[in-house]
């Protein structure tokens, strides 16, 4: 990859050090220009007589979003967010009384809390897998909690902090060996190395435009493994996922289009698209080589760092980085950092779940994501700061 070149086609690489790509990228000129032309579109032809007009490229949008995970078009659907792509999947599954669903401790909050509210609701049990010595889902024990009961296993394929790749494939195997449905959180991984349905062996995986994929915000996705579809009954009902069968009867659409809704963000998803097109051009293997690489490079310049500490974990590790400066609260270090340009974000380890009266949880985290539009010489300026800061934060 040509770095100076992708940083030129990148506004934002010429005003701040972005390191916060596990949050939201930065869009490039491409997706941006993809965007606003169609805003301009509406603005002079109006929404409706846009989408119509650019109809032939909303479609190209499903067959790049398929591309890039290994499956077909008519599995994949678009939603305002990767969390509605997730509840529409995840309350597509019957759950009754005695039923079970598998999680990690490393389940993304929002996730959790839609188990935890479907069980209240309907009777089933929420099951934690722990980890093993490495910090991730423990598959031995992912295994011998499979049985007739359980309806489905959630896991996120790199939870929120903690640097942390799940052993996906695994997971899949087992799951697939069971007969049991396998729900994927991908919106961590997707864009940031490559992710590919087949090889994870999930049924059901989201993700979304705004983070590694470097597209824009209020925009997810849905990939849905057309195998499965009978097995599950989509939650919202509406004329873009269902048909009218005569009298009051009707049928869902076919493929991925019976979860989704009619009213889209069409500029939304024309970005999306773009942004999958240069994810596709660059090649995930390069991407995935690079931001890795990053991420690495990063954690042991922090880790050498007096006063600097890195809570990551897993065999494999990504391009997230969770670290602590000792002495100094979490959102004072994104504060002062923001002011030098350099931006990183907060993880509230304090609101998350406690699994168990034992489990002390984790503090508030400092969290740096390099993608492969950043250099060296940026990762070496937020270490300079961090240790700057490490050293104000020690007692005189």
């Amino acid at each position: 990859m040509d770095i100076a070149a992708l940083r030129r086609g990148t506004p934002g690489c010429a005003h701040r050090t972005h390191l916060n790509n596990a949050g939201a990228a930065l869009l490039s000129h491409r997706t941006l220009r993809t965007m606003t032309a169609h805003l301009e579109l509406e603005a002079r032809i109006g929404g409706y007589e846009a989408a119509n007009e650019r109809l032939p490229e909303i479609r190209e949008v499903y067959d790049a979003v398929a591309a890039l995970l290994g499956g077909r078009a008519d599995e994949v659907a678009l939603f305002d967010n990767a969390t509605h792509a997730w509840q529409a999947a995840f309350l597509a599954v019957p759950l009754g009384p005695g039923d079970r669903v598998l999680t990690g401790r490393s389940e993304y909050g929002s996730n959790l809390l839609g188990f935890v509210h479907a069980a209240r609701r309907t009777g089933a049990e929420v099951v934690v897998v722990p980890d093993d010595e490495h910090g991730q889902i423990d598959t031995a024990a992912l295994a011998g909690l499979l049985d007739e009961r359980t309806k489905l296993v959630g896991v996120a394929h790199v939870p929120t902090d903690g640097g942390l790749v799940n052993p996906v494939a695994e997971v899949g195997r087992l799951t697939r060996s069971a007969g049991v449905p396998f729900l994927l959180d991908a919106t961590q991984s997707v864009g940031q190395f490559p992710v590919d349905v087949e090889e994870t062996g999930c049924d059901m995986l989201v993700g979304t435009g705004r983070k590694f994929l470097r597209g824009p915000r209020g925009i997810g996705f849905l990939w849905v493994r057309t195998g499965i579809l009978d097995r599950l009954d989509p939650y919202v009902c509406e004329t873009a996922s269902a048909q009218w069968d005569g009298g009051l009867g009707f049928r869902w659409r076919d493929g991925a289009t019976r979860f989704a809704t009619w009213e889209m963000n069409y500029a939304a998803v024309l970005g999306l698209g773009s942004a999958v097109r240069q994810a596709l051009d660059l090649g995930q293997d390069a991407i995935g080589e690079r931001a890795l690489a990053l991420g690495a490079a990063l954690r042991e310049r922090l880790d050498a760092l007096p006063g600097v500490r890195t809570h990551d974990r897993g065999l494999t590790r990504c391009a997230i980085v969770t670290a602590e400066v000792e002495g100094m609260a979490a959102a004072e270090v994104k504060s002062l950092l923001g002011r030098q340009g350099i931006n990183v974000t907060v993880t509230h380890g304090e609101d998350g779940p406690r699994f168990d009266e034992k489990d002390p949880g984790f503090p508030s985290l400092v969290r740096l994501s390099p993608h492969y539009y950043n250099t060296e010489e940026e990762l070496d300026r937020a270490a300079d700061a961090l240790a700057e800061l490490a050293r104000r934060a020690q007692p005189r």
